[in-house]
């Protein structure tokens, strides 16, 4: 049987992490049967979230995770695709995880108004007496993380402008088809879906939210995921 260890349900989703979703969701495409543990990054191999333990296997990652599942049990979630298609999934997979996913950790954590949000959520379980210090590090450390990845050394509007380029790209490719390569979901919708479903998370108010809400196909596209994947969880969608 195979655990997943990440994130629990927060922000008015089902899975707090884009990243948590996107393994769930792609072993769900499997139709693989899997378990949840919350966990800390601090627990993993590679000191981030998700990981999965499949029968004694530790794996972290969660590219690397669909690749250990896919070989193991006999799967392709790219079935159906020629080689074109891979590699524009690929592309897009990496533009996803790459500046769009940048900031949206920004728009959640470096927002004043919305780290004050988060943290008020995360303070219960966080001793009182522990909660300056606590607070420092994660801001201290997103600071750190985002610079390294190079979001931060631009401006708020230029920030704003390099995830509209993505988001117009993301659009583009979807079009009118119910998932990003046809008529069923492929891998890269996992990551699609657990990103859109970040940035449009009512509970954040931010400029990038109010971005990605002005492409009605990707509002669309998240709720239908949201309805495929999670159809326990309800989800408001813009009006």
């Amino acid at each position: 049987m195979i655990t997943v260890h990440g994130s629990t349900p927060l922000f008015g989703l089902p899975v707090g992490s884009p990243y948590v979703t996107k393994t769930e969701v792609q072993l769900r495409m499997m139709g693989l049967p899997f378990t949840t543990r919350n966990a800390m990054p601090t627990d993993s191999p590679k000191g981030q979230i998700p990981f999965v333990d499949d029968d004694g296997t530790r794996i972290a990652d969660s590219h690397f995770i669909r690749v250990h599942v896919e070989e193991k049990h006999g799967k392709d979630l790219d079935q159906g695709l020629d080689a074109r298609q891979r590699a524009e999934a690929w592309a897009i997979e990496r533009m996803i995880e790459g500046p769009l996913s940048a900031a949206m950790v920004y728009s959640r954590w470096l927002i004043p108004a919305n780290f004050e949000k988060a943290f008020a959520l995360l303070a219960p379980g966080i001793p009182e007496e522990a909660r300056p210090q606590v607070r420092a590090t994660m801001q201290d450390g997103v600071r750190k993380s985002l610079h390294g990845t190079g979001i931060t050394r631009h401006t708020d509007e230029e920030i704003l402008a390099l995830s509209r380029r993505s988001l117009e790209a993301l659009s583009v490719v979807l079009g009118d088809k119910p998932y990003l390569f046809g008529d069923h979901p492929v891998g890269v919708d996992a990551s699609a879906f657990g990103m859109l479903a970040a940035i449009l998370a009512p509970f954040f108010d931010s400029p990038l939210r109010r971005c990605a809400e002005s492409f009605p196909n990707l509002v669309a596209y998240t709720a239908r995921m949201m309805r495929q994947f999670y159809p326990e969880h309800p989800w408001e969608t813009p009006s």
